[in-house]
């Protein structure tokens, strides 16, 4: 199978990455700094990179359009609070109007739970991407995920920060926000195993395990796994 990735320098992105190869697909890895992207021996026949910058849409004109899926996993292209909205939305944008020329069968998109009728900024950005994205010619999946548990996950990470450095702390309100984690290998086995399936086209999913757990059982969780 022909796979475009979007994304294959992040958390997300390069987890999948490997995972595709062992499965032996092709995979078109579109990357805005491709000196950044880390090679593995044997990747060469398998995995091929290009240039793409989605707030630019010129520099999609030469972007590889004969593929089957396509994984839109590009998150925070800005590091200004008050922009990030409105350059996800751009960048979306961007990527819907090049999938429209392109023999994708399938977009998936990993998003988060919006689940709630007041949303944070981040998840309401969510939301918004998720909408454009749905408007192209090819069906979406949509995965929705909460907090994802793995080595590198920032959220994760926050947790495992706050449970080895501070013995003691005061506890803020968000503590007792419930929430529903995943495993990274089982996101993994989520974004793979939709692929191509048609009865999850056109659809979005809640991905998470089977329980729904506060920050604070999490906080407590870690520290007695430690």
């Amino acid at each position: 199978m022909k796979i475009l990735l979007t994304g294959g320098t992040g958390y997300i992105g390069k987890r999948l990455l490997r995972v595709l190869v062992e499965q032996g697909h092709h995979i078109y890895c579109a990357v805005r700094a491709v000196d950044s992207f880390e090679w593995r021996a044997g990747w060469e026949k398998q995995v091929e990179v290009f240039h793409a910058d989605f707030l630019d849409a010129k520099s999609l004109e030469d972007a590889p359009t004969d593929f089957d899926v396509a994984f839109y996993l590009i998150h925070s292209m800005s590091s200004s609070i008050n922009e990030f909205e409105k350059l996800e939305l751009e960048a979306a944008q961007h990527f819907r109007d090049y999938m429209n020329r392109t023999t994708a069968q399938q977009i998936i998109y990993l998003s988060g739970m919006v689940n709630q009728s007041k949303l944070s900024k981040h998840l309401e950005s969510r939301y918004q991407v998720e909408q454009v994205l749905n408007a192209s010619k090819v069906p979406l999946t949509t995965l929705r995920a909460g907090i994802v548990i793995g080595s590198g996950s920032a959220s994760f990470e926050i947790i495992r920060d706050l449970v080895e450095k501070l013995p003691v702390m005061i506890a803020p309100k968000w503590l007792k926000t419930k929430c529903q984690p995943i495993a990274i290998r089982n996101v993994m086995q989520f974004l793979t195993g939709v692929m191509l399936n048609e009865q999850t086209y056109n659809n979005n999913y809640d991905i998470g395990c089977s329980e729904v757990l506060t920050y604070k059982e999490m906080l407590l969780g870690y520290a007695k796994a430690r």
